[in-house]
């Protein structure tokens, strides 16, 4: 008897890709700057982001239940959101702030939309803001070898002294990430080689952090900073590698993700320089998610065979 061939309706695209093997490399490229965090700010930045992560996962497994879902929290995206919301907090921050931000990482930041896939916004940083607006001394409490100061883009912005950056070459030290600020964002070298790792592994497109760091470099420039030290300072590595890439959260089109970095790259500048923050990735990522809608209607590719206008 012939086989019988079943065909469902078009687009055919066949592929070995999973959202597993798309979260477990994300994972894997953010462990470098795991080792890294550990490595400045001891054994309390692994247990801050265990409780994260333990956190995520919990909260996603009983909202599923409540919302009648199958439980699914072994596919990575609760463990990315842990990772990355521990990643943003300085070491400081008390364990019971880290398990309410992360309730809300996923409460608010996803699980309210429908799950993974139907967030706007990045879940981790939704937590940030929130916590950021609810203790923010909490989350502005930065040390480095125990000693409590500002960081280099705070310094830089206020003309403060005493910032948090080891003695030494201090371009050298902001590279490696031997100095003050959140957990995961300090070592630029760390989240290069991650961000290096997805880019061979074809889950990033390179353009979108190359155009983001870029685009704060030379904003830095213009405004007369210091490009390099903005470059390597602060969340712009993190953001730029592993938030602005988020594939449920960014542009599907090439365009699209062009314009989503460079706006990214933009607001950071703007209010680096003009704003009341030393800092603005968190909440650039965060503005830019909401355009994203937008971003994608006008950057849609006309239809095979359509009319053009």
């Amino acid at each position: 008897m012939a086989k019988l061939l079943k065909m469902g309706p078009s687009p055919h695209v066949r592929t070995s890709e999973t959202v597993e093997k798309v979260m477990y490399d994300v994972i894997i490229a953010l462990l470098p700057a795991l080792l890294m965090a550990v490595y400045v700010f001891g054994i309390q930045a692994l247990t801050t982001t265990l409780i994260a992560v333990g956190t995520c996962m919990a909260t996603e497994g009983i909202m599923q239940k409540i919302m009648g879902k199958d439980i699914d929290i072994k596919d990575g995206s609760a463990i990315i959101t842990g990772i990355l919301f521990a990643f943003v907090v300085p070491v400081t921050m008390a364990y019971w702030i880290v398990i309410v931000g992360s309730v809300i990482s996923i409460l608010l930041g996803k699980m309210l939309f429908g799950g993974l896939g139907h967030n706007i916004f990045n879940p981790a940083l939704v937590g940030r803001a929130f916590v950021q607006a609810s203790w923010p001394v909490a989350i502005t409490t930065f040390v480095l070898d125990g000693q409590a100061g500002p960081t280099m883009l705070d310094a830089m912005k206020r003309g403060l002294d005493g910032t948090l950056v080891a003695a030494g070459n201090p371009y050298v030290n902001a590279l490696l990430g031997k100095m003050g600020g959140t957990i995961g964002e300090t070592s630029a070298i760390a989240l290069l080689l991650g961000g290096a790792y997805l880019i061979y592994k074809g889950q990033v497109n390179w353009k979108v952090p190359a155009i983001i760091i870029g685009t704060v470099g030379i904003g830095a420039f213009l405004f007369g900073g210091d490009p390099i030290m903005h470059m390597l300072s602060g969340g712009l590595f993190l953001g730029a590698f592993f938030m602005a890439t988020d594939m449920v959260t960014s542009p599907y089109t090439e365009k699209g993700q062009m314009i989503f970095a460079f706006g990214i790259g933009a607001l950071v500048t703007l209010i680096r320089f003009k704003g009341g923050y030393p800092e603005g990735m968190a909440y650039s990522i965060l503005i830019m998610n909401g355009v994203v809608p937008l971003i994608n209607k006008y950057t849609k590719p006309k239809m095979f065979g359509g009319v053009a206008k």
